[in-house]
C-alpha cells in the first residue's frame, strides 16, 4: 500500500460563462460541486474570479481561498509552485476569465506541467465559444482550424485573411478567427474588403446570452449588411 505522501491532488479544468448570465443556466452542477470542494484555483484575474465563485457559491468562506494568477504577465518560473498544493494531495481549480481553460487560454501551460508531474487533469464540461459557433455556423465541422487573433497591422492583417481563405478552399476546412471586442467592426470591414464575393462567413457575437447573434452568409451578402459588434465577444468563422 502507497504512503500517504504519493497520493496527489487533481487538476480541475473548470469553465465558466460567456458573459453576464446566470452560471448554472449554462453550466452543469458538477462546476459547482467542483467548487464546493475546492480551495486552491488557479485563475487568470483574482477579481473577477472571485466573483464567479461567489455567483455560483455565496456562501463559499472568500477569505480561505488561495488563488494564484497566471496571464501574461506571469513569470514562468513562478508557475512550478502553483501546483504544490495538488503534489501535498489537494485539488486545485483552474479558471479561465470566459469558456474554457486551456482553449485560447493561458491555462494550457500549467495544464502541460501538470502531466509532466505525473498529476490528474480533469476537464468539466462547459460552453465554449469556439465550438459553439462551428456548431452554429453550417460551416464544415469535419475539418476546422482556430486561428486565434490576426495581426493589427493593415498590410500583415490582409497577407492573413487571403492565405486563410486560400488554405479553408485547398482543404475544405473551415477557419476561425477573433479579434478584441472593440475593433471587431475593423476586422468585420477588413473581411469583406479582402476575401472573395463567395466565400462564406459566420459572425457569432455573445454566445450563450440574451444578446446572442449568430449567421451565415456571403461575402457578398454581407457587404451589403452592417451588423453592430463593437465591443461585444465575437468568432469570425470562413469557409471559402
Amino acid at each position: 500500500m502507497k504512503n500517504k505522501e504519493h497520493f496527489k491532488g487533481k487538476l480541475f479544468l473548470i469553465p465558466t460563462t460567456l458573459g453576464e448570465t446566470e452560471p448554472l443556466e449554462v453550466l452543469p452542477i458538477s462546476i459547482k460541486r467542483a467548487i464546493e470542494s475546492i480551495d486552491y484555483f488557479i485563475v487568470e484575474n483574482e477579481k473577477t474570479a472571485r466573483h464567479f465563485i461567489k455567483k455560483i457559491l455565496p456562501r463559499k468562506s472568500q477569505p480561505d481561498l488561495h488563488l494564484e494568477q497566471l496571464n501574461k504577465f506571469t513569470e514562468p518560473e513562478r508557475i512550478p509552485a502553483f501546483l504544490d498544493p495538488c503534489m501535498n494531495g489537494l485539488n486545485i481549480g483552474v479558471l479561465s476569465e470566459a469558456g474554457c481553460p486551456g482553449v485560447a487560454d493561458p491555462g494550457a501551460d500549467v495544464v502541460r506541467l501538470a502531466h509532466a508531474k505525473g498529476i490528474q487533469v480533469v476537464p468539466l464540461v462547459g460552453p465554449s465559444s469556439i465550438l459553439l459557433a462551428l456548431m452554429a455556423s453550417g460551416l464544415n465541422g469535419q475539418n476546422f482550424a482556430f486561428n486565434g487573433y490576426l495581426p493589427i497591422e493593415a498590410g500583415e492583417r490582409k497577407k492573413s485573411l487571403k492565405m486563410l481563405e486560400k488554405l479553408s478552399k485547398e482543404r475544405n476546412q473551415t477557419q476561425l478567427f477573433m479579434e478584441t471586442p472593440y475593433r471587431n467592426d475593423k476586422l468585420f470591414l477588413d473581411v469583406t474588403k479582402y476575401l472573395s464575393p463567395d466565400t462564406l462567413l459566420c459572425l457569432a457575437a455573445d454566445i450563450t446570452l440574451p444578446t446572442e447573434f449568430i449567421s451565415t452568409k456571403t461575402i457578398a451578402e454581407w457587404r451589403h449588411q452592417s451588423p453592430e459588434l463593437h465591443k461585444r465577444p465575437a468568432i469570425f468563422l470562413i469557409l471559402a
